[in-house]
């Protein structure tokens, strides 16, 4: 492709968005990257991608940068991404999820940004029927975290008819795993997600996993979830920006999953056969706003943009996170 914008990725030195930024990078495009590092890292990027530290609300800096780097597109990962403390702190998500999006699409929409991709989530869809979500699935959230992410969704679709821009929503299933180059990968303390949490106690860094649920509707009581390879989610966002770039009238949203869901107890016995190790697990109560199975039908993600993932493996996934962990162990 030889008319390739320069792109702004928001979040960029979190654990998505640093990923996204070496995927780009990889195929040539040029890359800018605005960060708060809350919970990002400057270390995480490549030294020739100039990093912005600031916050994506702030509408004169996003100017700025706009100009100084001629940005024709953004990719917008930063946000919070916790679903229990989105129950616990609603408008904390509210104001950096939806508030402050809608200051980065009035900023866009005055610079004339043609392109937009937006991280948004399964947690649309709330708890649907269905087995496989597809894209035309109800979204009902059940959590602040979906809402706040539904919310920007709406706002892009209807900014998008009222500004002649196009964008590109993808939800996101479980993200997991790490460049397979170790480059980057999931570094933020505290983190929530399973795979994370499994390779630090199988790292020594925690004692044991809990286990949130054995009541579920599932196979074995413990919540089912669709985990795709961060490196393929960064690869589908740079396939989504093709297809803007190409047909400029048409926007989408596609979900990011593989089709497939394994338990919690499924990943967990697949961390200790990586590691031949067995990881202390320990039962505890259900989190709010969980719900039981979230798996994706990504055929139109697959049929639009020709995506085919590389690291559908769930070995894999599990075996390139822990050699992230073991990265940071030694850092």
């Amino acid at each position: 492709m030889t008319d390739r914008p320069a792109v702004l990725v928001t979040g960029g030195a979190g654990y998505i968005g640093s990923h996204a930024v070496l995927a780009l990078k990889d195929a040539g495009w040029k890359v800018a990257v605005i960060d708060n590092l809350s919970t990002g890292f400057a270390w995480a990027l490549p030294e020739d991608v100039p990093l912005y530290e600031g916050d994506i609300a702030d509408t004169k800096l996003l100017a700025r940068i706009f100009a100084e780097q001629s940005i024709g597109a953004i990719m917008h990962f930063a946000g919070s991404i916790v679903v229990p403390e989105s129950v616990e702190n609603p408008l904390k998500y509210y104001d950096n999820n939806t508030g402050k999006s809608r200051s980065l699409i009035a900023a866009a929409v005055a610079a004339g940004i043609p392109h937009f991709i937006f991280s948004s989530t399964a947690a649309t869809y709330g708890t649907p029927d269905a087995r496989l979500m597809s894209e035309d699935t109800p979204t009902v959230p059940i959590n602040p975290y979906g809402w706040s992410k539904l919310m920007t969704e709406r706002m892009l679709a209807d900014a998008a008819a009222a500004h002649g821009f196009n964008f590109c929503v993808l939800r996101y299933f479980n993200v997991a795993g790490a460049d397979p180059q170790a480059r980057t990968g999931q570094s933020t303390e505290g983190a929530t997600h399973l795979i994370k949490v499994a390779c630090e106690a199988a790292t020594g860094k925690r004692a044991s996993v809990g286990i949130f649920g054995n009541d579920f509707d599932t196979q074995d009581g413990t919540g089912v979830r669709d985990y795709i390879h961060v490196s393929d989610l960064a690869n589908a966002h740079l396939l989504a920006l093709e297809a803007l770039v190409a047909q400029p009238s048409r926007s989408l949203t596609m979900n990011c999953g593989y089709g497939r869901g394994f338990s919690v107890r499924e990943v967990l016995d697949a961390v200790d056969r990586v590691t031949n190790h067995t990881i202390k697990r320990v039962q505890m109560p259900r989190r709010a706003g969980d719900p039981a199975e979230l798996v994706a039908d990504s055929s139109r993600l697959r049929e639009v943009t020709g995506w085919q993932p590389a690291h559908d493996d769930l070995d894999t996934i599990i075996a390139h996170a822990l050699q992230w962990e073991r990265k940071l162990c030694a850092r």
